[in-house]
């Protein structure tokens, strides 16, 4: 047994009479004076399967309690130190995501949601593009899906079939065996599964299971994936359009949450309602929005890390949420990342065999992945993760603002229109010049000028630091040093063009 690494158990046992879903088989794992209980579950061909994931090297000793109540004797395993590419689950930490290792992991998503459901060829075909692109977590549907460009029938559907229904409590084994082994080797290559649980675009009755029925289907997904290292849970894709209440999707979380032995990653998605990202079972903040300039405030409101999931993409279908060019959403990276959020690319171009990465993966022919590797190599290359640094005026402090306003100055026309208006209309011109500034405490401190083409900008560093101020070009992928050793208030000579950024670094 290694550290970070799935152990498995298996035992011989005949196939279960009733459901293949809820057996009575765990293992007990000892460690430390500590004690973890494990759910196994029935693989197919009369096999009991037991995972569990080391997060600590050293002994462990264990027992398995199995079919029909046999108990094994106990066995003692020693759990060997992780090799240097792995560095265990990530995790949320305080506003940032870190592996288990406390290595900071800066999220770069890309969105393939039908990927484990197309032939094997296509599906060979995606892992070697996901080789050489510079995503690092993947979007992905364990049921398949049903949706312009996206017809297919799937090799294999998750359940099988009684008196011509779905039967949660038969799950197929053939297609298990597949969808965990796209999960395992995208963990090889170091890609998170950000696995989307449930979703409305459905021609099969998947999104039709009642709520006795999911709770089966998601007791089969934890006891079989759940030691899966790179595995987050998506509760759904846009599930305010499905027929669920919010009550259920609050049990579908505290059922992953109290079943899931591990902690995964786990949010929601949404087309039109956000999630209620309070809930105490949810890790972090997932949005579809293409509305990025205050996303800032969502950090600081709910003090979770902040994933943009869908803010369109690039393309050229006729909806207008897939054909945004490559520039604007190399634009959008930048803008989300600056405060302090991540986010996740996606590819819609029309080809005659109407293979479109979004839906089925394939080959990426857009230009904004290299560029978006380029922001990740930016990013990775700081000694941290970056903070919101900018002005970001809320509805409070606005009022406060106001009250502090001298008399004298309140019949200006500028300061009279502000303080009739609502918050909702006075928040734009509030937040006036704002800029997208973030820093790594006083290491590093960067702004990124978006579709504004300035001549030069200022730029206010610490006084008792020295620092070298680079120009990054992020659609020439060019960076240029343009000062050294400046402190203070420092003009930033700029190329007056959109897509820079500047970057200062302490000496």
């Amino acid at each position: 047994m290694r550290q970070y690494e799935i152990f498995e158990v298996k035992i011989q046992g005949e196939e279960p009479k009733g459901s293949q879903v809820e057996v009575d088989v765990k293992g007990r794992f000892f460690h430390n004076g500590t004690e973890q209980i494990v759910r196994g579950f029935y693989a197919g061909e009369d096999t009991y399967i037991v995972r569990f994931y080391p997060e600590e090297a050293g002994s462990y000793t264990y027992q398995i309690e199995g079919v029909a109540g046999a108990v094994s004797e106990e066995a003692c395993i020693e759990c060997k130190p992780t090799e240097k590419n792995r560095h265990g689950m990530v995790r949320p930490y305080e506003t940032h995501f870190r592996y288990a290792d406390g290595t900071w992991f800066y999220p770069f998503g890309t969105t393939v949601y039908a990927f484990s459901h197309q032939e094997d060829e296509r599906v060979a075909e995606t892992f070697e593009t996901l080789a050489e692109a510079p995503f690092n977590k993947i979007r992905m549907c364990v049921f398949p899906k049903h949706y312009d460009y996206n017809h297919n029938e799937p090799p294999y559907y998750a359940f099988e079939k009684t008196e011509g229904k779905w039967d949660v409590h038969k799950p197929c084994m053939a297609f298990w065996d597949r969808l965990e082994s796209h999960i395992r080797k995208l963990d090889e290559m170091g890609i998170q599964c950000d696995l989307i649980l449930f979703h409305p675009y459905d021609n099969w009755g998947f999104s039709k299971l009642s709520r006795e029925e999911a709770f089966v289907y998601l007791d089969y997904v934890t006891r079989r994936l759940g030691a899966f290292p790179n595995v987050w849970w998506s509760l759904a894709n846009e599930y305010d359009l499905m027929d669920y209440e919010m009550e259920d999707w609050e049990c579908f979380a505290q059922f992953l949450h109290d079943h899931d032995g591990w902690g995964h990653l786990l949010s929601n998605h949404q087309i039109v309602c956000p999630w209620d990202f309070s809930n105490p079972n949810t890790t972090h903040i997932c949005h579809q929005t293409s509305e990025l300039d205050f996303l800032s405030g969502q950090i600081r409101k709910f003090q979770k890390p902040l994933m943009v999931d869908e803010c369109c993409y690039e393309g050229n279908i006729p909806w207008d949420w897939g054909n945004i060019s490559g520039f604007e959403l190399v634009h959008r990276f930048w803008t989300v990342c600056m405060q302090g959020g991540y986010c996740t690319h996606g590819e819609t171009y029309l080809n005659e065999e109407e293979v479109l990465w979004w839906s089925k993966g394939g080959k990426l022919v857009g230009e904004s992945p290299a560029r978006i590797g380029f922001l990740r190599e930016i990013l990775e290359s700081l000694p941290g993760p970056l903070t919101f640094s900018g002005r970001d005026i809320t509805e409070e402090s606005f009022e406060q603002m106001k009250k502090a306003i001298p008399e004298e100055a309140r019949q200006e026309p500028f300061v009279k229109l502000m303080l009739k208006l609502p918050w909702e209309e006075a928040r734009g011109m509030a937040n006036a010049g704002r800029e997208m500034a973030g820093n790594c405490g006083d290491d590093v401190y960067m702004k990124y000028y978006g579709r504004h083409r300035k001549s030069s900008g200022m730029f206010a560093l610490p006084k008792e630091n020295r620092y070298d101020v680079e120009v990054i070009d992020v659609w020439e992928m060019t960076r240029t040093k343009v000062l050294e050793q400046v402190n203070g208030e420092v003009q930033v000579p700029l190329p007056g063009k959109e897509g820079i950024a500047v970057l200062a670094r302490k000496r």
